[in-house]
């Protein structure tokens, strides 16, 4: 190699370098302004982890909780205790076991108390099995969100058969839906029970 050659390549050498402990300067100042917000930022990730993780292991104790004061209600429907700590632990399986021992029992006012529940599908339950009249079945087959409306109908319907009052029982056919499995027993209703 000639000395051109050689001084070029130290200078080159020299650049890297340079440039090197030019970054290292750089990213020194850099970690010395943001030092408190990067520790700050560690450590509120480690806490929301942390507090995750607690969250998870307190759920999972809930419904293990849950779940034993309900095999104890299973056992034992009339254990006062169980069913208050169920109450506490799982508010929506609570009310998910009083109506499956209100229907049970054919109690009214226990399903009438849970027509607000604000458990899936327990309160529309609970104001169709309260329903007991032709007028409480309209009522409940109004909404438009009701899960056996035209079942309410049909027996609606039927009940107002048994008054005589064909008239309106042939309004309350109508409404139910063409597309429902019931469609067929409200074609036989509509010819064989009305005069």
């Amino acid at each position: 190699m000639s000395l051109k050659d050689n001084i070029t390549m130290v200078k080159e050498e020299l650049n890297s370098e340079e440039k090197f402990f030019e970054k290292a300067v750089i990213t020194e100042k850099f970690i010395k302004k943001y030092k408190k917000v990067m520790i700050a930022s560690v450590a509120v990730v480690a806490f929301v982890i942390a507090a995750n993780l607690l969250y998870d292991a307190n759920e999972k104790s809930k419904v293990a909780a849950a779940n034993a004061a309900l095999s104890k209600l299973q056992a034992d429907a009339n254990n006062a205790t169980a069913l208050n700590e169920l109450k506490a632990l799982s508010p929506n399986l609570y009310d998910v076991w009083v109506f499956s021992q209100a229907v049970a029992k054919k109690d009214l006012e226990a399903l009438k108390g849970l027509k607000n529940s604000k458990a899936l599908i327990v309160g529309d339950l609970a104001k169709y099995e309260a329903a007991q009249n032709s007028a409480s079945l309209e009522e409940y087959a109004s909404k438009q969100d009701a899960i056996f409306r035209d079942l309410a109908l049909v027996e609606s319907a039927v009940m107002l058969f048994g008054e005589n009052k064909i008239d309106e029982a042939k309004e309350k056919l109508s409404k139910v839906s063409k597309d429902s499995s019931l469609n067929k027993m409200v074609l036989a209703l509509m010819h064989y029970g009305i005069k």
